[in-house]
């Protein structure tokens, strides 16, 4: 069967820290492909400033040019409603088909609060996961919720190694304020657009 994934998020802006959760669920989890997914509004950032919806889709297909596994929806922010996971998860699998097995992509910060989420019940009981997980960050505290969630709703919930650096984009933000260089945090496509662009200067 056919196992894809759904990556949600700002993107704002997209970063290296993004691109290698989704690359490490891919190759980890045999997923075909991973779809990353740009909010309209995020309903925890319903207040937050952000860049234009086209430039962070933008920043996001240039992050992703060129890799196979990768490919950009801009189904959420298409949608008048703010963005919930759990209708982006409803259709997901409506779009998918019954053969194939859809699963959302999650750091370990976002997953301890899944609880939190609208409509998380049915989130959490129907749909699949894969969290990524740095090692010696949080790990007994996921553990023990991943053990929850699964004795609760019957979750599959799969863990992947994320070693690789953890970024913010909120670092990324000010350090693009304060005139410093942000090459080592995001793809030379992403860095090219956001100078060219102007972004988050002010």
């Amino acid at each position: 069967m056919k196992k894809i994934g759904i990556m949600g998020g700002s993107f704002d802006p997209c970063h290296r820290g993004h691109i290698n959760l989704a690359l490490d669920a891919a190759r980890q989890a045999n997923l075909t492909k991973v779809i990353l997914m740009p909010a309209r509004v995020q309903p925890f950032k319903i207040d937050a400033k952000t860049a234009g919806n086209n430039h962070r889709l933008n920043m996001l297909k240039a992050a992703v040019e060129n890799i196979a596994e990768l490919e950009v929806s801009d189904w959420e922010m298409r949608q008048e409603e703010l963005s919930y996971t759990y209708l982006t998860m409803r259709e997901a699998k409506r779009q998918a088909g019954d053969e194939t097995q859809v699963f959302f992509i999650s750091g370990t910060d976002s997953f301890l609060e899944i609880s939190r989420w609208k409509n998380s019940e049915e989130l959490i009981s129907e749909n699949r996961f894969i969290v990524g997980v740095r090692p010696g960050y949080r790990e007994d505290e996921l553990e023990a919720e991943i053990k929850r969630l699964s004795e609760l709703y019957g979750t599959e919930i799969i863990k992947i190694d994320n070693r690789r650096f953890h970024i913010s984009s909120t670092e990324i933000r000010e350090r693009l304020r304060d005139g410093k260089d942000i090459s080592d945090l995001v793809t030379p496509g992403v860095e090219r657009y956001i100078k060219e662009n102007g972004l988050y200067i002010k």
